[in-house]
C-alpha cells in the first residue's frame, strides 16, 4: 500500500528533525557517522520506521543500543518541535540498501566479464 501525502509529510519533517539531533547529540559519543536513509510512517502515525546506515565503526550494535537507550530524549525532542497529535513510537533499523546496491554491482560485474 502506498503512503499517504500526510505520512510522506510526516516522515519527512521526523527526518530531517532527527538527522540534526543525531549530529547534534548522538554522534560525540563515538567516531562515526549515522545517516537517517528513509523514514516510513505507518498508516495511524503512531510508529516511525527509521532507517539508518552507520559509517565509520564497526561497533554497529553499540550504536544501536545507545539510540534504544536515547529513544525518550530522541522522541520528547522531536515532539517539541514536530506538533503532532500523537508522538511517533521509534524503531530503529539498519538499512539494507547499500548492501543490496554493492550486490547488483558485483552481478552486473560478472555479466560484463562473461
Amino acid at each position: 500500500m502506498n503512503p499517504s501525502r500526510r505520512q510522506k509529510r510526516v516522515a519527512s519533517l521526523i527526518k530531517e528533525e532527527l538527522s540534526r539531533l543525531l549530529i547534534e547529540e548522538i554522534q560525540d559519543f563515538f567516531s562515526g557517522l549515522i545517516t537517517v536513509t528513509r523514514v516510513e510512517m505507518t498508516a495511524d502515525l503512531k510508529t516511525a520506521h527509521i532507517y539508518l546506515s552507520i559509517y565509520g565503526t564497526e561497533q554497529k550494535e553499540t550504536v544501536f543500543e545507545l539510540l534504544d537507550k536515547k529513544k525518550g530524549f530522541l522522541r520528547k525532542s522531536i515532539a517539541s518541535k514536530v506538533k503532532l497529535k500523537y508522538n511517533p513510537m521509534f524503531i530503529f533499523s539498519a538499512d539494507p540498501s547499500p548492501e543490496y546496491q554493492s550486490r547488483i554491482d558485483q552481478l552486473l560485474d560478472e555479466i560484463k566479464k562473461k
